[in-house]
């Protein structure tokens, strides 16, 4: 009993780091499938649970205890939070890293290569315009 509060502690915890609310998630219970015989049949075992916010959605059947499948869910369900949540904190990062590499100043070996291949550029289309086009010019 006391390692079950333990759990339940610890999950409150990661909810109220995570700002996830009780009222967000969608919870319900359905019939298991798989091996299980009579408990299978009678019990609504495997836990649906579904958090508003995000739409994320997790089902879980692992045990035949509804108790430990509602908690494995919502570990299930927080990780998945939480890996949402790192992936758009890592996406931001990219993008302010590419943003720094555009916008910082280029060294000046790079520079002139790019004005000597601006200058080449031209003059190869300046000879290749046809001879009215220099006469009136």
């Amino acid at each position: 009993m006391k390692v079950v509060m333990k759990e339940v502690m610890t999950l409150e915890k990661k909810m109220l780091a995570l700002g996830v609310r009780e009222e967000d998630i969608i919870e319900s219970f359905i019939r298991s499938s798989g091996p299980g015989g009579q408990n299978v049949n009678k019990s609504s075992t495997c836990v649906y649970l579904k958090h508003l916010p995000t739409g994320l959605e997790v089902k879980c059947q692992r045990q035949r205890s509804q108790l430990l499948n509602r908690n494995l869910a919502r570990h299930i369900l927080l990780s998945k939070i939480e890996n949402r949540i790192k992936q758009g904190l890592l996406q931001k990062q990219s993008i302010k890293a590419k943003i720094m590499r555009k916008s910082r100043q280029k060294p000046k070996n790079i520079k002139l290569r790019v004005l000597e291949h601006k200058r080449r550029h031209s003059d190869k289309k300046s000879k290749r315009k046809k001879i009215r086009e220099i006469e009136v010019a």
